[in-house]
């Protein structure tokens, strides 16, 4: 009988410095199905997601105002951010501080695109994410990963969804973490934030020219995860 992709990649040995790049827009499932795919193919996860979300957080703490390109990229290049999967969860850390669940929260939601947008502040993140994931054999998921982060990347996916179907994921996901919202709210900020991720002058989203586009509209997330599993198979070389 044959094994599941799953289970053959359990056996997988990848050399070190290996990148597995998984891009795409918010509510495509990006983040969940990241971090199953570095457990199962045996690599490190980095969700470079969190690394915005902290910045802005920094930003939105220092009492800056988004559109103050100057102030905003001096604010982050202070601010410490770092990641610690230590304990097999991602602990965001913002100077020393646990800030995993309030880089979640609404107002940081509202403002990350605004502030990743500004190139200063891009340049300070990209170095940090190359830094954190050099010699390393990683899973890293972003907006700007196969484009611009490692655009020499083993694997580059880069995830869609449609507006609805990933709008009904972020209010699920509001709502079981007691967050007030509803559809059409969450909704007008998916459209909202899709359009200023990909009118952005710096790094906008889209797939690289050899990424593999995988519509995740119709699918669960264990269906997802084998068929990137599967991709990383066909494109990296595993041993089977």
């Amino acid at each position: 009988m044959s094994s599941s992709p799953i289970e053959r990649a359990q056996r997988v040995e990848i050399p070190a410095a290996t990148v597995i790049a998984i891009d795409g827009p918010a509510g495509t499932g990006k983040s969940s199905v990241s971090k199953l795919l570095a457990q199962r193919v045996g690599a490190e996860y980095l969700d470079t997601g969190a690394m915005y979300r902290a910045a802005t957080l920094a930003v939105l703490r220092a009492g800056v105002p988004v559109d103050d390109a100057d102030a905003m990229a001096a604010v982050v290049a202070d601010a410490v951010i770092a990641l610690d999967d230590s304990d097999g969860a991602t602990v965001v850390l913002l100077d020393g501080e646990d800030v995993s669940t309030a880089v979640r929260e609404a107002e940081v939601t509202a403002n990350v695109s605004a502030v990743s947008a500004h190139p200063d502040v891009r340049a300070k993140l990209v170095e940090l994410q190359r830094a954190v994931a050099r010699g390393r054999y990683v899973v890293v998921e972003g907006r700007d990963i196969g484009t611009v982060v490692f655009p020499d990347a083993a694997l580059k996916v880069f995830l869609t969804a449609s507006p609805q179907a990933r709008a009904q994921r972020r209010l699920r996901q509001d709502t079981a973490a007691g967050r007030d919202t509803d559809f059409d709210t969450v909704l007008a900020s998916v459209n909202r934030r899709d359009h200023l991720d990909s009118t952005r002058a710096a790094s906008p989203l889209r797939p690289a020219d050899d990424a593999v586009l995988f519509d995740t509209s119709e699918l669960t997330l264990p269906q997802v995860l084998d068929g990137l599993i599967t991709l990383a198979e066909k494109r990296i070389g595993v041993s089977k």
